[in-house]
């Protein structure tokens, strides 16, 4: 479960992180190999268009994904696929607010953390209210969704 946990973190901070690449250094989608393109599929439509530091991310997690348990397999797909629906808007969002985590001090990540692990454990009958107080809060950042599970 930790593990698990700490993949869906590390994909996330992925795709939120950057790092410099030249431009051009990475793969076109037709240069990929059948098993990278099997693996990134859910973000396919988008590959020629992202940026050199986000395939080079993806390309690293297509080259884990065969370590990763059935599960993790899973959460991943599901991650980009939800990535690749969000609209450049949404993205920036939630690269923003990542940036905005970051800069916490230690506590206040940790007092997070703590709430996350807290309404994981909640009923979906009860996130599906707290989402719903949330929104209709004015609280809700624009362009607001949750990952799906």
């Amino acid at each position: 479960m930790a593990s698990a946990r700490l993949l869906a973190l590390t994909l996330t901070l992925g795709l939120l992180t950057g790092y410099a690449h030249a431009e051009g250094s990475t793969p076109a989608w037709k240069q990929l190999s059948e098993e990278q393109r099997k693996v990134l599929e859910p973000v396919s439509a988008d590959w020629d268009s992202l940026p050199d530091w986000q395939r080079e991310k993806m390309l690293s997690i297509a080259r884990d994904y065969p370590k990763m348990t059935p599960e993790q397999q899973d959460r991943v797909q599901h991650r980009m696929a939800h990535w690749s629906k969000m609209t450049p808007e949404e993205r920036e969002n939630v690269r923003k607010r990542y940036q905005e985590f970051k800069a916490l001090p230690p506590e206040k990540k940790e007092e997070f953390r703590k709430k996350w692990r807290e309404y994981q454990n909640l009923s979906e009958d009860e996130r599906e209210n707290l989402r719903r107080e949330y929104r209709g809060s004015g609280n809700a950042p624009d362009g607001f969704r949750p990952p799906p599970r």
